[in-house]
């Protein structure tokens, strides 16, 4: 059956719902090109036969009422295909055309087999028999679900025709009349069983159509409730990145004061104080840390950039971050095999391999941290050692759960409880991200391996080399001019006093504008910074980038830069790759500084 765009329109009219009428008038109106060829057909049929046997005055009369008839049915059903049905109403006022236009089509073929049955013979009769018989059995598929007007239609085709062969009067007229009014009894009975077998099919098309209804209703409130939380989830991310700045900078004043103020004092129980101080910051940087990126996680905000990169490149930067801790708590922190080349996100890897490490610092209380590489067929397993106080096999099927936290023993201390429990669960996802298998073996009370299985990799034509050693501690940085660029008085002053303690000179400001003015005015030969450090967010929409970019252009690409930012979840990484900086994340505790600076300036400890 055709399908109409007024079906689709109407059928989900509030009036129509669950009824079969638009079915039922579409079907009929579907029908009508092929029945006014079939009476055509029908009629040149019977002009065949009768041409020159029955007389002009019935054959030409009755040919211009077929003409009226089949042009009147033409044109209604063009104006059916132009309408637009809406309402019940509607459909059944078409509904009603229809009828009467099948009414008077079986009136003409009733009329028909009256007038022409006797100007004819055997043959014409026989023809005329079949033709008017055939007209009431292709009725039935378009009728039958109209039980009435299918009947109404037979008849007026039919009944004309047997009464006209029983007027004949003999006893052969009788015998044929019997016949066909049991042949067309049969028939009934066939449009009958057809229009039940029908019925059923429309009642399934109705309720299909219902359930199309409900099916797009119910689209419809789950895409709502997916839009609503698209927004939530917009709406959390923009929270998260609002409360990471704003909240983040206080921290960041606080931990770059109290570093100063420890350098500037020496008595013990002040110098106390002060650690414990620095000891908080780095508690809530580690709590921001890991809401943020599991956040980031969630909503699709880390994407995987695949390249060939010799692992030593991040364990230089694990050594800078991590030796002074793991010296703090007496342990050695072995880092080997870094010549191994791997294809994987150099970024993600070395966000699992930070906060394996961290953990594994974290949970050894004496003893060493071994971070290796070895190569296992076409597979690199990078792999982080501890002798720390292990695992329980119990719990290890739930160390990379959200929010779970080993249950207390005696032998964890609650230092080593701090946290929210995200770190694994961070591992566990971006190792999934990278298509990553990650694995654990712990024994309790010996220690515990997590191992990163990454593809082997193509060796790039240079590599860094490894810098030996430990990390700085304490650094000098005498006549050295740093350049700092940041917003927020409380955390420009708290980097002014730091880094003027450690013996640089400062040229600070508050925005791009003023840093770039300052760059125009100066020699670059005479004054040439050593070291940029930059805040993120600046003023007028601008940013550290720009800051970067400004003073570069003055004083030459090659001037180190450290951007300072208290956001993790705006890319920040493929900007510090493209324009050569590192990045820190506030708040940013004084080792942390000191360890990236004289990474960046290649200064020894004090």
């Amino acid at each position: 059956m055709a399908t109409d765009p007024q079906l689709d329109r109407a059928a989900f009219a509030s009036d129509l719902a669950g009824s079969p009428l638009p079915d039922v008038v579409q079907t009929t109106y579907d029908y009508v090109p092929a029945a006014l060829a079939g009476y055509a057909a029908g009629v040149g049929v019977v002009t065949m036969l009768f041409w020159g046997i029955a007389p002009a005055s019935l054959m030409l009369p009755w040919l211009g009422v077929f003409a009226l008839m089949g042009l009147a049915r033409f044109l209604v059903w063009q104006a059916f295909r132009r309408a637009t049905l809406q309402t019940r109403a509607d459909w059944s006022r078409w509904l009603l055309r229809s009828n009467i236009g099948t009414l008077i089509a079986g009136a003409f073929w009733g009329f028909t087999g009256w007038a022409f049955y006797v100007e004819g013979s055997g043959l014409q009769q026989t023809g005329l028999i079949v033709i008017v018989y055939t007209f009431s059995v292709v009725g039935i598929p378009v009728l039958s679900i109209q039980p009435r007007m299918y009947l109404a239609f037979a008849a007026l085709s039919f009944v004309p025709m047997v009464v006209r062969i029983a007027g004949v009067g003999d006893s052969y007229s009788y015998q044929l009349a019997g016949e066909l009014v049991l042949i067309l009894s049969f028939t009934t009975i066939l449009a009958r069983t057809y229009r039940q077998a029908l019925q059923r099919a429309i009642d399934l098309k109705v309720q299909a159509d219902e359930l199309l209804v409900q099916l797009r209703i119910e689209k419809q409130a789950a895409e709502a409730a997916r839009q609503e939380a698209e927004v939530a989830n917009r709406a959390k991310t923009q929270f998260f990145t609002a409360a990471s700045h704003d909240l983040r900078q206080p921290l960041h004043a606080m931990g770059l004061f109290a570093e100063a103020l420890r350098q500037r004092v020496h008595e013990p129980e002040v110098a106390q104080l002060v650690n414990s101080i620095n000891e908080s910051v780095d508690a809530l940087e580690g709590l921001f840390s890991e809401l943020l990126d599991i956040t980031r996680i969630d909503n699709g905000g880390v994407e995987v950039h695949e390249q060939h990169f010799a692992v030593g490149d991040i364990l230089r930067k694990l050594r800078l971050n991590f030796e002074p801790s793991a010296f703090e708590k007496g342990l050695s922190l072995r880092l080997r095999s870094g010549e191994r080349v791997v294809f994987a996100d150099p970024l993600l890897v070395e966000r699992i391999l930070r906060n394996l490490v961290s953990n594994a610092i974290r949970y050894t209380n004496d003893g060493s941290v071994l971070v290796s590489c070895r190569k296992r067929g076409e597979r690199i397993l990078l792999q982080v050692w501890d002798t720390g106080i292990g695992i329980r096999e119990s719990e290890r099927a739930r160390i990379f759960e959200e929010f779970y936290q080993v249950p207390n023993t005696g032998v964890v201390s609650p230092e080593q409880r701090k946290g929210l429990g995200l770190g694994l669960a961070i591992v566990k996802r971006l190792a999934d991200l990278m298509h990553a298998p990650l694995s654990v073996r712990s024994q309790a009370g010996r220690g515990t391996v997590f191992t990163l299985e990454l593809p082997v990799g193509k060796a790039p034509r240079a590599l860094a080399q490894a810098v030996p050693g430990k990390g700085p501690l304490g650094i000098t940085l005498e006549g050295r001019l740093v350049v700092i660029v940041e917003d927020e008085p409380a955390v420009r002053g708290g980097l002014e006093v730091l880094i003027k303690g450690w013996g640089a000179s400062i040229a600070s400001f508050d925005s791009v504008a003023a840093s770039s003015t300052w760059a125009q005015l100066s020699d670059p030969d005479i004054v040439k910074p050593d070291l940029l450090i930059v805040d993120y967010r600046l003023e007028d929409g601008l940013n550290g980038v720009d800051a970067i970019k400004a003073l570069r252009a003055r004083f030459g690409a090659a001037v180190p830069a450290i951007l300072v930012t208290g956001s993790t979840m705006t890319g920040h990484e493929m900007d510090a790759q493209a324009h050569n900086f590192h990045l820190l994340i506030k708040p940013v505790v004084p080792n942390k500084l000191r360890a990236m600076i004289a990474f960046k300036l290649g200064v020894k400890a004090a």
